[in-house]
């Protein structure tokens, strides 16, 4: 199953990278390559997004402000160049924070954690639990 993704920054070069890193990974789709949060806003009407790659500092409507204004919100890696938001990024939830410039391998190991995440999730749906045995097992201390 592939992670549908929207890479958003208002740096051209910064987007073509991350756009580049996401079309590496097998299990990522990108949806769309965004440079602004309005635009994002936009896709994100008409389709599902199940992660989104995303600069704090743009113009008009920065990354953290867009994030705060999602209802039902996707994953988030933040995408920058500042350290001082780290602690704001994880208060709203972020999968990972990543600091340009982006390395390729700490890029795949930012969008590893949120595969893991989805598959997690995914595997524990209600409607996929089959019960496997007539027996149930119970810690108790060391027993």
């Amino acid at each position: 199953m592939k992670v549908t993704c929207i890479a958003i920054d208002d740096e051209p070069l910064a987007l073509k990278q991350m756009s580049a890193y996401i079309k590496q990974t097998p299990f990522l789709e990108l949806v769309a390559a965004c440079q602004s949060a309005f635009e994002a806003m936009e896709i994100l009407r008409n389709k599902a997004v199940q992660l989104l790659f995303i600069d704090i500092n743009m113009p008009d409507l920065n990354g953290m402000e867009f994030v705060k204004s999602l209802t039902d919100r996707p994953y988030i890696i933040f995408t920058t160049a500042y350290s001082e938001y780290a602690i704001e990024g994880f208060e709203v939830n972020a999968s990972d924070y990543l600091l340009k410039p982006i390395s390729f391998p700490r890029f795949l190991k930012a969008a590893d954690k949120v595969k893991n995440l989805i598959d997690l999730t995914a595997s524990n749906r209600p409607e996929d639990l089959k019960a496997t045995a007539d027996y149930l097992f119970v810690k108790s201390d060391y027993n």
